[in-house]
């Protein structure tokens, strides 16, 4: 058992997983339930470190490594890490795909073990871990958009490991220590005599990337669409909050990421209403429910970083049942884009329901989780007296129930009538599904189970009367702008096309740009080539001109001359040397 306890967590499902192989394809999909199933049960009597304890260390190379920290902030991650796993496990259960069982497995093992991670070699290694793994959940779907997209989905992600190492790097030359704690202090700032350290600034930068900061962001909406039914729902779960998780562990209270955050949570909205295809509104609402905890990283109190994790441990469940939901009308339509659905509600109905029971949790409907964890991070900004800021987040509230809350059961399962009737989704389609759904309204009741797995104590009550009341007519308010829009006409219409991101500029601008100038170079390369063989080859053919026997230089000369010449250098010569 003390062998088992020095292992890092997730490691049955990173060691297993590799041998799921080994398995009969049948028994795959039986086999990473188990593993998960497993794993979550080991990190559930793995004990807790309290309060000024610290994690074991062992010496490495000369450093010092903590390669297991389970401790008030990291044991949220893991447990709702490995409630992910073993839902999407339950989902993947029809699969016959050797690459996306062992690639699930190891990916979930890698996030679980880089956010229990307590030195930042041991959090590179996972870190870099999830991202070789996850990049197979990406290529399964066996189509050039997919191999493209995960090309670029991989070099961003071992860009962001690159970067990551480079900090700790800096971070042990500067300290002699990896320890993966607090980067900054009070009234730091980005830039200035009060700056964060060169170590920081490329870890912040590495987790930016993970987190999908602006500008940062498009390999979420490029890859995950186009990853396979089941490995999007792995891939919601785990990259962008072990990015939230190591924010909140390394740059809590750092004022420049409130600024970031409430970005964040406001400019997805605009791409995400409108998009077409479902799964890419997802992923542009996925950017802005990070918003929100980054939001609560910035202003770094104990109510703002407990809201960030509940709003993590939340938003990985009901995120994951809305991409579980799509995704089985996926499988079943073979579409998912807006135009080609409608009419689902009278052959999909269970799929339908949980889609609503998800679509009200990310839109903080009362009694659900997000209405429990999303307002902790909105009250911390009032209690800071934000006022900017929490205005900034009431309007994102009001954003999510436009795009995620009506927008994908509206467009999936209502509006027109496609006349598609198909099968309801697979039984454990539903069966992951429904986990998700009751916990959804599981933790929105018996909100004090998830208060009491927070960092610290809370003293939070979300059912007050000023609160629900607010809500409530924040989302009617929303609800009601839906549909004066629709009747007016003046809500985008669905329509096939293509969006334009800021990925334009580095996938086609860029492109295009650098092609135009390898033209450019080569025309002016060959015209100068040309110009310059042109004018060897005359000189070339002057000099044998001259030197052959018929040339000037090369015919046979008289004595006179050469004499003359003779003559002529020995003058030149005792000139040049007496002056």
């Amino acid at each position: 058992m003390n062998f088992l306890s020095a292992l890092p967590p997730g490691w049955p499902m990173i060691v297993g997983g590799v041998f799921l192989w080994l398995l009969p394809k049948r028994a795959q999909a039986g086999g990473a339930l188990s593993l998960a199933i497993l794993s979550g049960l080991l990190f559930w009597f793995t004990p807790v470190l309290g309060e000024g304890e610290s994690a074991k260390t062992f010496s490495m190379l000369g450093a010092e490594l903590q390669p297991i920290r389970i401790d008030s902030l990291s044991r949220p991650f893991g447990l709702v890490f490995h409630i992910a796993a073993v839902v999407s496990a339950i989902y993947a259960l029809h699969v016959r795909d050797t690459r996306q069982h062992i690639a699930g497995m190891v990916y979930a093992g890698g996030a679980i073990g880089a956010c229990c991670a307590g030195d930042l070699m041991t959090l590179f290694v996972f870190w870099e871990l999830t991202a070789i793994s996850s990049v197979f959940l990406v290529w399964a779907s066996d189509t050039p958009a997919a191999y493209r997209a995960g090309m670029r989905y991989l070099i961003v992600q071992v860009g962001s490991g690159v970067l990551l190492l480079t900090g700790a790097i800096i971070q042990y030359v500067e300290t002699g220590s990896l320890k993966f704690e607090l980067f900054v202090s009070e009234g730091q700032t980005l830039f200035g005599d009060n700056s964060i350290s060169p170590a920081a600034w490329c870890v912040l930068f590495a987790f930016a990337i993970k987190c999908a900061f602006p500008l940062l962001h498009n390999w979420l909406q490029d890859s995950y669409p186009k990853a396979t039914v089941t490995g999007t729902v792995f891939l919601s779960a785990f990259t962008t909050k072990l990015a939230v998780y190591s924010l909140a562990r390394g740059f809590a209270g750092f004022d420049p990421l409130i600024t970031v955050g409430c970005v964040m949570t406001l400019f997805p909205i605009i791409f995400a209403v409108i998009e077409n295809d479902l799964r890419r509104v997802l992923a542009y609402s996925l950017n802005n429910q990070l918003g929100f905890m980054v939001v609560g990283v910035g202003i770094g109190t104990e109510l703002a970083i407990n809201g960030t994790v509940a709003h993590a441990f939340c938003h990985i469940i009901y995120k994951s049942l809305l991409f579980m939901s799509v995704g089985a009308v996926l499988f079943r339509v073979g579409t998912a884009k807006a135009t080609e659905l409608g009419g689902l509600h009278k052959s999909m109905p269970w799929t339908t329901a949980f889609c609503m029971i998800g679509a009200g949790a990310i839109s903080g409907f009362p009694l659900l989780s997000g209405f429990v964890s999303k307002s902790m991070i909105i009250s911390a900004a009032g209690e800071e007296h934000m006022f900017g800021v929490w205005i900034v987040l009431l309007i994102a509230s009001a954003g999510v129930m436009e795009h995620s809350g009506i927008k994908i059961p509206f467009f999936a399962f209502f509006a027109h009538d496609s006349g598609k009737r198909v099968k309801e989704a697979p039984w454990n389609m539903l069966l992951a599904m429904s986990i998700a759904a009751f916990s959804c309204i599981a933790l929105g009741i018996a909100y004090p189970l998830l208060y009491r797995l927070l960092p610290f104590d809370v003293d939070y009550h979300p059912y007050t009367i000023t609160h629900v009341v607010t809500q409530l007519q924040l989302l009617l308010f929303a609800a009601l702008a839906f549909v004066a829009l629709m009747k007016s006409g003046l809500y985008p219409a669905e329509q096939r096309a293509v969006n334009l991101d800021t990925d334009w500029f580095y996938r086609r601008l860029i492109p295009k740009v650098t092609r135009g100038g390898q033209v450019a170079i080569e025309l002016v390369d060959q015209t100068f080539r040309h110009d310059f063989l042109l004018t060897l080859r005359s000189v070339l053919r002057m000099i044998q001109r001259s030197f052959n026997v018929n040339g000037w230089i090369g015919q046979t000369w008289s004595t006179s001359t050469m004499a003359f010449w003779a003559a002529t250098l020995l003058a030149i010569s005792l000139v040049l040397y007496y002056t």
